[in-house]
């Protein structure tokens, strides 16, 4: 169903074994239909012109080719309409995971080897995550844009991969697990469960060690979170999920982290029907929201002022100079690479291996 988008090289190592020292994925091309036009056409003008929006963004996608697997990751910005509106695919991490425990994340995590494509990637972990039918088996799921990589606190390159749902999603498990969207035996009592009646939030099953809960959450509510109330949607009760004021629906913070040079950052954090969507799944649904809705969010997206402590030249994350801190990282990992790719041909070229004992067994 889908063209390759990225290609797969192997760069082997001869040191005594043959080691593989990196595989990269290349962008080559876009997947390779468009969105059927009966699907769109099912869709309200409102919904419809957000589809529209997000397929025709123009992005500047910096090149990947040079970038090693373990440095890149995908997620999957999985949108539905329901009622009218756009709504996200949501997942909380199991509290018994070793990173972001009882985080709200979006589908997704880094890409193997094996994978095609950042695109497979994104689709292979929300198979992993919350067993959501992988092409060519759904004919359902549509690809729409994917979005320049986001720079995560442990240096990986994050691809959001953004696709559209049409109905009816056909069912990946007929066990009464996939009924629920709670995977976890000590869930909150204060978590309720999002009683949306579209088929894919009682299609998926949540990966008991991996997905405490499958939710959604409007993506609009990601420009002006004040649109939850005016909804009704359900939301978490004050405490662990959400220990700030019961009248809030969104709390923003200014740190600063050395993850990003030392940069001044806003945390966003959303209150939901779960856990709070906040970091850097925040600010991807925020960018993903900007370019549906063509609109900037009623809040201050970045710290500009001297409340947050930042200096005039770090003052934010914004534009340029966010932008420059995700190629530097890249460039890095060039570096990085290019000397390891140097090493590799030197070391062909005149046979040695392991101080300097050639192959064939003799010493130089």
């Amino acid at each position: 169903m889908y063209s390759s988008l990225f290609e797969v090289n192997t760069l082997s190592l001869s040191l005594g074994l043959t080691a593989v020292l990196a595989v990269v994925l290349c962008f080559k091309a876009t997947p390779a239909y468009d969105i059927p036009t009966h699907v769109l056409k099912r869709l309200t003008p409102k919904t419809r012109a957000c589809v529209e929006r997000l397929r025709t963004c123009q992005l500047h996608r910096p090149d990947l080719s040079r970038q090693p697997t373990s440095k890149l990751a995908a997620v999957l910005v999985l949108l539905y309409e329901q009622a009218g509106e756009l709504r996200v695919l949501l997942t909380t991490r199991s509290k018994s995971l070793r990173a972001h425990p009882g985080q709200t994340a979006l589908p997704g995590g880094k890409a193997d080897e094996a994978d095609e494509s950042l695109v497979w990637t994104a689709l292979r972990e929300a198979n992993e995550e919350v067993g959501l039918s992988l092409p060519p088996t759904s004919s359902n799921i549509h690809f729409i844009t994917t979005l320049p990589p986001f720079l995560s606190a442990s240096q990986l390159l994050v691809t959001p991969v953004v696709v559209l749902v049409s109905s009816p999603l056909p069912l990946v498990a007929s066990s009464p697990s996939s009924l629920t969207l709670d995977s976890s035996p000590n869930a909150s009592p204060n978590t309720p469960p999002n009683t949306s009646s579209h088929p894919i939030l009682t299609s998926l099953t949540p990966s008991p060690t991996e997905v405490d809960r499958i939710f959604d959450h409007p993506l609009e509510a990601m420009l002006d979170p004040r649109l939850l109330l005016n909804k009704g949607e359900s939301l978490v009760d004050v405490g662990e999920d959400w220990p700030y004021s019961a009248g809030d629906v969104y709390n923003p913070s200014d740190v600063r982290l050395d993850a990003f040079d030392g940069l001044v950052y806003r945390m966003h954090r959303f209150r939901t029907c779960a856990s709070p969507i906040k970091g850097l799944t925040a600010d991807i649904l925020i960018s993903v929201a900007e370019l549906a809705y063509g609109r900037k969010p009623v809040y201050g997206r970045y710290p500009s002022d001297s409340s947050s402590g930042a200096s005039p030249e770090d003052a934010n994350l914004e534009g340029e100079t966010y932008q420059a801190l995700v190629r530097r990282r890249m460039e890095e990992n060039e570096r990085a690479f290019a000397v390891a790719v140097e090493e590799s041909e030197q070391m062909r070229l005149t046979g040695k291996v392991d101080g300097g004992v050639g192959a064939n067994g003799s010493t130089s």
